[in-house]
């Protein structure tokens, strides 16, 4: 697979992250964890599915024990302190400090072989970080209080175990990416274990919120996970990053068109200048 190929496969998963808030918003009351159980369970589903098709993609589960650390410590972990985060912290600091992690990845990509940092990637990044800011804080002032350290601690490691899971599976460019639907079995099992133990149990109620629970575990929670494994491991993975911060626009995007979120004139600024840093983040793979 070429490498501008394995970069547009990989930005699929930002267009499907984009559809988290929307799909997560219309699936109910299901408390986090339990949700994080079902859609992991429903992609693991789907992926287990393929092996009647391809009998010998059940062999990508014979993985040496780092392969699994890190695809189960980076799936679970994520968001295990994203809904930390949420948890003890407000939703708009919390989600501003979580995504760092598209910077996280350009920064620590710099360290792979064959990468360099370059100034069109930190310049493309810190335009589409300047837009992302203006998506998550709608031009409101930020408001850090210490009491919610324990909250802004979680976001933070949210982004830093998810930049260092992308960065690494580079080191394990050659397991193939059928070892994904292993990590979302193991998610679904940790999440279901941590579930049980400190929520309660509540299934949707209209099959509306089945339909959204399940684009949510094919979709966002499930095939997103596959073909980001796919960009990172053989793709532009500074570009990946970079473009990263497309997905809370189209997020706030899909929200104001589906109704969960009024329409404000800031988001036409933040498109504007989300787009000038994926161009500018682009160029050295475009010269290439």
């Amino acid at each position: 697979m070429s490498r501008r190929a394995a970069t547009a496969i990989g930005f699929t998963a930002i267009l499907l992250w984009s559809t988290l808030a929307a799909l997560t918003a219309a699936s109910g009351a299901m408390p986090p964890f339990q949700l994080t159980a079902v859609t992991f369970g429903i992609g693991a589903v789907a992926g287990m599915a393929t092996w009647l098709f391809r009998p010998h993609a059940i062999r990508a589960l014979r993985q040496p024990l780092p392969v699994w650390l890190l695809g189960i410590g980076g799936l679970f972990g994520y968001h295990a302190a994203y809904f930390i985060a949420l948890r003890n912290a407000p939703v708009v600091e919390a989600g501003l400090l979580n995504y760092l992690w598209p910077l996280l990845i350009v920064v620590f990509s710099a360290f792979l072989p064959g990468e360099r940092l370059k100034w069109q990637h930190i310049a493309g990044c810190a335009l589409a970080l300047t837009g992302a800011i203006l998506v998550v804080t709608r031009g409101q002032g930020l408001g850090f209080d210490p009491a919610y350290l324990p909250g802004y601690i979680a976001a933070l490691a949210a982004a830093l175990i998810w930049a260092s899971y992308s960065v690494l599976s580079r080191r394990y460019a050659t397991v193939t990416s059928d070892a994904v639907t292993g990590f979302c079995i193991g998610t679904a099992i940790l999440a279901a274990a941590v579930h049980f133990a400190i929520e309660p149990t509540i299934w949707p109620d209209s099959p509306l919120q089945w339909l959204a629970i399940i684009a949510l575990g094919l979709g966002p929670v499930g095939l997103a996970f596959y073909v980001w494994d796919i960009g990172v491991k053989h793709g532009d993975i500074q570009l990946l990053g970079a473009t990263s911060y497309a997905a809370p626009l189209l997020s706030t995007a899909l929200l104001i068109a589906t109704g969960y979120a009024p329409y404000g004139h800031l988001l036409l600024l933040a498109c504007a200048l989300i787009i000038a840093g994926a161009v500018i983040a682009g160029l050295p793979l475009r010269r290439r």
